[in-house]
């Protein structure tokens, strides 16, 4: 595996986004693996290159009590107990190897708050080396849909992100 897209998503939108950025990794030419949050690893040995991405709840990343809240608004709640702010925590510690991280998140234009700000700052603090810009993505309201535009926008970014992962073998 070379390239790990983590994702959190509740309204399906977030999941899109993932789903695009990693189709441009693909167009690049690099193998990617696209995994819910709940579902993703916890060894990163064989990850050069680690994007994770989740939805803008309250201003920054999910919390149990925003992922309960999604899921009884129609949302697919996931699981309280473990959302992307928590995959990022738990990831920082176990961790023996540090791959570079870029973070993406959706959210609703002129809303402050930026989950992807957010998880930049938990990657650091775990040790995890951040170079690239976070990019959000835009929704027209918090269920979505997403912007005209958005997943292309997307996949372009997965195209630009490939240029970073270093040679494979």
């Amino acid at each position: 595996m070379t390239v790990l897209v983590v994702v959190e998503s509740h309204w399906g939108n977030t999941e899109q986004v993932a789903r695009a950025i990693a189709g441009g990794v693909r167009d690049a030419g690099l193998p990617v693996v696209i995994k819910n949050v709940q579902d993703a690893p916890v060894s990163l040995a064989d990850v050069e290159l680690l994007i994770a991405g989740g939805p803008t709840h309250a201003f920054s990343l999910s919390r149990g009590s925003t992922r309960q809240s999604a899921g009884l608004q129609g949302g697919t709640a996931g699981s309280a107990a473990t959302g992307l702010r928590e995959y990022l925590s738990a990831l920082g510690a176990a961790a023996d190897d540090h791959p570079p991280v870029v973070t993406f998140d959706t959210r609703v234009r002129h809303f402050p708050g930026s989950a992807a700000r957010a998880a930049v700052r938990i990657a650091r603090r775990g040790g995890f080396p951040v170079d690239l810009e976070p990019e959000s993505f835009w929704v027209d309201d918090t269920e979505g849909p997403l912007e005209d535009g958005e997943l292309d926008r997307a996949r372009r970014w997965g195209r630009d992100l490939a240029g970073h992962v270093g040679p494979l073998g």
